[in-house]
């Protein structure tokens, strides 16, 4: 075998092909004036309307905010309100009145939000089990929970903080002296009651020792049936956080009285927290929600800004493209 041979079997140049040697079809725009000036009119023509129209969704979505935290407080607990919230012995249904600005047409979404409430806290967000909630044979997978993992009657289902802290504040809606029906069915994702929540999954030993966090379970209804707990336990990625506590599937009519009664269990105040219930209907944008709409507006504005620009940079200092003379050496020539 020559040298010449040699060489080439042990050679590592890769096989060619137009792929490997980027000879594909490519398209390579030239960016001229002009063609930037388009792009960002179009651009501008596109987002700006948008930009109206999600303002215009949005502003017909009713909403009904009310915070209630500091009126359902008692003036005799104003400084311990602690102690309101932990003693058995306290009165904590408290009466709201609500009007209804506008005609809300069903179905009304029922919220409850909550300010200054941290789910996204790294500790808290990992103290759970969702082998546990699934499987009724995992029943002592507790480790992550801790230290709401068990108590001498065994392991707590669920467990961990984020269930510990159901919340348990409770609303009932009138009208006039007719009780207006909350839907509570369907509020949670069906893939979580599908798939994160066992169907044989029965709560046990929940709330059962002396520190409570939040609401309690029925033993005798398994998770995935308890949607109130699978909403709330879809930690929320910021301090303010709205979570589906139910729907009414009747009409409001305009300038209505609604009587709201509120079991004030929840305690917000050891943290500084703020509680509020809203009453929203929707539309194809969701909720009440301006970013959009501002969002698109501002993306429009900017590129039809920018747009005029070019073309007064372009009506008033045109420049041949591709003019040689503004490269750097060239105008180091002109000028020595």
């Amino acid at each position: 075998m020559d040298a010449s041979t040699r060489t080439k079997s042990r050679s590592k140049k890769p096989q060619y092909s137009r792929f490997t040697q980027q000879e594909l079809p490519a398209w390579k725009p030239i960016l001229t004036p002009k063609w930037i000036i388009t792009s960002f009119v179009i651009i501008a023509i596109l987002f700006t309307p948008a930009g109206l129209l999600c303002l215009w969704a949005s502003e017909r979505v009713v909403e009904i905010i009310d915070r209630y935290d500091d009126d359902c407080l008692p003036d005799s607990y104003s400084t311990d309100p602690d102690s309101f919230i932990q003693s058995n012995n306290t009165n904590k249904t408290c009466v709201r009145t609500l009007k209804v600005p506008r005609k809300m047409t069903a179905p009304i979404f029922i919220y409850y939000q909550l300010d200054n409430f941290y789910q996204n806290h790294r500790r808290y967000v990992k103290s759970r089990s969702d082998k546990q909630l699934r499987d009724p044979d995992e029943a002592d997978e507790t480790e992550d929970c801790k230290p709401i993992n068990g108590n001498d009657d065994g392991p707590i289902v669920p467990c961990g903080l984020v269930a510990w802290s159901l919340f348990n504040d409770t609303y009932k809606f009138f009208k006039g002296n007719k009780a207006i029906d909350i839907d509570k069915k369907d509020i949670a994702w069906e893939s979580d009651k599908k798939y994160k929540f066992g169907s044989n999954v029965y709560p046990k030993n929940f709330q059962n020792w002396e520190l409570i966090g939040g609401g309690a379970l029925d033993e005798s209804k398994p998770l995935s049936e308890q949607e109130d707990l699978i909403v709330w336990m879809k930690t929320a990625a910021l301090p303010t956080f709205r979570k589906l506590y139910g729907k009414i599937n009747t009409d409001l009519e305009a300038n209505e009285t609604i009587t709201v009664v509120i079991q004030n269990n929840y305690n917000t105040y050891v943290f500084g927290g703020e509680k509020k219930v809203a009453l929203s209907t929707a539309n194809w944008i969701g909720g009440k929600n301006d970013f959009f709409g501002i969002s698109f507006l501002t993306i429009g504005g900017v590129c039809f800004f920018v747009a005029i620009n070019f073309i007064l940079l372009y009506v008033l200092k045109p420049r041949p493209l591709g003019d040689p003379s503004y490269l750097s050496w060239n105008r180091n020539q002109g000028a020595q």
